[in-house]
């Protein structure tokens, strides 16, 4: 499947500003600098759809861009960044979850975390999160791009350990940079919708 029309609709803070069109949403959920924007760039080819910048938790609000006029992909504020006050990290989770819990457009959300580190707390506690409300999760491993096969090997190991996945549950490790993943990912957000 190939992405030929992508554009911003809204940035969005309460569920009255959400689209009202009923159109399937795909939500892209991960901690501050993983990636998240990189990543909805890559997969629709357009360079600066989603603003990404070398600040993490510049996401602050729910960003809907509407996909070949079918779906809407969602990028959800970032999680798990420090230079941030507590208020604001609050809020920032205060609007996801009220996101995740009263969206019944939602069929799937993918977690991205860092192929190169280990899940953190906030990574397990927004993948059981996201399981408990009984959302399809898929775990999207950035920035492989900087990791050898050996070391991916090891990531895999240390993620399915950490967010304790079965065997079923995949890992697509993806490279905005050399566009590795791509057509594997765009394989599971429209043929399983």
């Amino acid at each position: 499947m190939e992405i030929n029309q992508s554009e911003f609709i809204i940035s969005a803070v309460k569920p009255e500003q959400y689209p009202k069109d009923n159109r399937v949403e795909i939500a892209f959920v991960g901690r501050s600098n993983v990636g998240k924007s990189s990543l909805i760039n890559t997969l629709t080819n357009r360079r600066k759809l989603a603003k990404t910048s070398g600040t993490p938790g510049k996401t602050r609000l729910i960003n809907f861009f509407l996909i070949n006029n079918d779906i809407y992909f969602v990028d959800l504020p970032g999680y798990g960044y420090a230079k941030v006050s507590k208020v604001e990290k609050a809020s920032w989770g205060k609007i996801i979850e009220t996101y995740l819990i009263k969206r019944p457009q939602l069929s799937r959300v993918l977690l991205l975390v860092d192929s190169r580190h280990r899940p953190t707390e906030d990574d397990i506690l927004m993948y059981n999160w996201i399981r408990y409300f009984g959302y399809e999760v898929v775990i999207i491993a950035t920035k492989c791009d900087k990791i050898t096969k050996n070391e991916m090997a090891k990531s895999k190991k240390a993620i399915k350990e950490a967010l304790n996945l079965s065997d079923e549950e995949k890992i697509i490790y993806f490279s905005s940079l050399k566009r590795l993943g791509r057509e594997e990912l765009l394989e599971i957000i429209f043929n399983n919708n």
